[in-house]
């Protein structure tokens, strides 16, 4: 027979400070998927809001290159919906859905490639982080994927796939379940958002 569950013991888990602002995350990360997937400018004010919270959660579990990358979301938040909002120049609409640029792309990998180390080199060195590695590489491949997202290009799904992959690892070793359970999820949903963002492009044609 299953054990009744125990509701004041759950209540007392979520409400520690820790897990409060785990499971606040949670529900914010999972309305601004939906805005995303949607392709929705709305996704961005989520956005100024989701990173404060996530700086919260992560300065606690100890994860410093993801807490201090936390405030550059707010910036680009600002930045993508500017940049979203201002559309085709003279035609007043949202900017349209695009592939990476090659050329873009090759900026893209020497700048991943450059500030991964940088961050990498600072984790280790100056702090105390446990996974100076895989929080400098998760942190530096979301800068890029937060630049390819301010531009509408539809590889930032991929950028994102291979980011929320390793997070979901990383956060489930770092005790962060409610962030751990929301990034396997994004992990799916990067790919049908990739898809989807390709049938919206089309459309847009």
């Amino acid at each position: 027979m299953i054990a009744a569950i125990d509701w004041t013991t759950v209540v007392n888990w979520i409400s520690e400070p820790k897990h409060l602002f785990d499971a606040i995350s949670f529900v914010l990360g999972l309305l601004y998927l939906f805005l995303e997937f949607k392709a929705s400018i709305w996704l961005w004010p989520v956005g100024i809001v989701m990173p404060i919270v996530h700086s919260i959660t992560y300065y606690k579990a100890g994860l410093y290159a993801d807490f201090g990358m936390e405030f550059f979301y707010v910036l680009v938040a600002v930045y993508g919906f500017v940049k979203w909002r201002m559309g085709k120049v003279g035609e007043g609409k949202e900017k349209p859905i695009a592939h990476f640029p090659p050329m873009m792309a090759i900026v893209g990998v020497v700048a991943f490639a450059a500030v991964w180390g940088g961050i990498y080199y600072f984790l280790a060195n100056y702090t105390d982080s446990t996974v100076p590695v895989l929080d400098a590489f998760t942190t530096a491949l979301s800068i890029i994927a937060y630049w390819a997202l301010a531009h509408k290009w539809a590889e930032q799904w991929l950028l994102w796939l291979v980011v929320d992959a390793v997070c979901t690892v990383l956060y489930i070793r770092k005790g962060i379940p409610f962030s751990s359970v929301l990034y396997g999820f994004y992990t799916v949903m990067a790919v049908l958002g990739y898809l989807n963002w390709l049938r919206l492009m089309k459309q847009q044609q």
